[in-house]
């Protein structure tokens, strides 16, 4: 077993991805690192040998079908299995060591996804296909960028954020991988699931805000040490819990998700919440929050017939507010629904969000998007599914509005 010492922005899943590894090894070798809420800088854990898969050759396989089978190329199973890609070493029963797949794709999982993997992946983004629009609306509390991508040339406008609420960071990379895979059909001249992303080049503007939260997600990523920012404040606000994966708001205790001038002082007095705390607190005042307050910004500057804000979970889409919403936001959302599988939801006793803002200041169609289904944080696993959903669901808007 090799020695590894943690470093900070560590854990244990971000740890396994770098070694070829599931958290579940880490953790069979590091028992306690299973019942501690986070890694803290230069704890020594010892790692286990990357396990290799085996596989045993069947009757008419060969090189390109094995490979095709596990998702890699011919040149990496010959790396490992000299004399297969020739067929010589390709006789049934015979055993091959099977190489790890490589993702063929930018925005993926190496762990937990937050601000750092948000720049690295927005950064590889823009060099790839430099048609995108990169800018930043603003800084977080504690100084980060709040980035925002842009795509597409057309009339309309589409504002798209997600990871409002901190513990639902894992809506960040599927945003992400939609801009990605509309990016990549277009520069391909391709359709995408049966939709023409050169249409929506043509038609729509599209502005994503992949993490709105960035401080938040760190916390419920990281958990924070003495000494930082807000330390004692956090831990008060928090109750003394060393564990922070429960937590909505932004770094000082503010939940963004009800910070915006839409029926606010009704959602405080509802909510009750008199300070900051891991969720439900209004603020002060409406948009108090430079996070909140950057995206009201942007979509004040670049008016949308259109917004939804990605959240996490219970597989539902939310299209109403109060009355204020457009005709044929219903029949938009029942698309949306139909295109992802969700349930398209009449919401009430709800306000100060940005989907219920949005519809209120502009009169436009706005939709909350609840991804997936389970506790927050979401697994890992969930990525696949829930970042195909966001993409049929923006997909849905992109070439269904009238």
């Amino acid at each position: 077993m090799q020695q590894y010492i943690a470093r900070k922005g560590d854990t244990v899943s971000r740890i396994a991805a770098r070694h070829g590894l599931t958290p579940e090894h880490v953790i069979q070798g590091n028992p306690w690192a299973g019942s501690q809420p986070y890694l803290y800088p230069g704890q020594i854990l010892y790692l286990p040998n990357a396990p290799r898969r085996r596989y045993r050759v069947q009757e008419g396989d060969d090189a390109g079908s094995i490979a095709a089978l596990f998702g890699i190329s011919v040149d990496a199973l010959e790396q490992v299995n000299p004399g297969i890609a020739s067929g010589r070493h390709c006789q049934s029963g015979k055993e091959l060591v099977i190489p790890q797949a490589g993702s063929r794709h930018i925005v993926s999982l190496r762990g937990e996804y937050g601000p750092q993997e948000a720049g690295e992946d927005i950064g590889k983004l823009l060099q790839r296909y430099p048609f995108i629009a990169h800018d930043t609306i603003g800084t977080s509390v504690l100084g980060k960028p709040l980035h925002v991508l842009r795509i597409g040339e057309g009339a309309r406008h589409l504002h798209v954020n997600a990871a409002l609420h901190a513990n639902e960071w894992l809506t960040s990379p599927c945003l992400l991988a939609f801009i990605e895979q509309y990016a990549a059909a277009y520069a391909e001249g391709r359709s995408w699931h049966g939709h023409d992303p050169a249409q929506w080049y043509r038609d729509w503007t599209l502005w994503a805000v992949p993490l709105a939260n960035p401080d938040g997600v760190e916390l419920v990523q990281e958990g924070i040490l003495p000494g930082e920012a807000h330390y004692e404040e956090l831990m008060a606000w928090n109750s003394g819990r060393r564990s922070f994966r429960h937590w909505k708001a932004n770094i000082r205790g503010v939940d963004l998700g009800d910070q915006f001038p839409a029926h606010w002082e009704e959602e405080r007095a509802r909510r009750s919440v008199p300070g900051p705390a891991p969720r439900d607190y209004s603020g002060p005042a409406p948009l108090s929050e430079p996070e909140a307050a950057a995206l009201a910004r942007l979509a004040e500057q670049h008016p949308g017939e259109a917004a939804v804000s990605l959240h996490s979970q219970g597989s539902e889409i939310y299209w109403n507010y109060r009355g204020y919403e457009p005709p044929g936001s219903k029949e938009l959302a029942g698309k949306l629904a139909a295109a992802s599988g969700y349930r398209a939801v009449e919401l009430t006793g709800s306000d100060a969000g940005y989907k219920d803002w949005f519809i209120q200041r502009f009169r436009k169609p706005g939709f909350t998007v609840e991804l997936g289904s389970g506790r927050n944080p979401l697994p890992l696993a969930d990525y696949e599914d829930m970042a195909l959903e966001t993409g049929l669901i923006l997909a849905a808007i992109l070439s269904n509005f009238n």
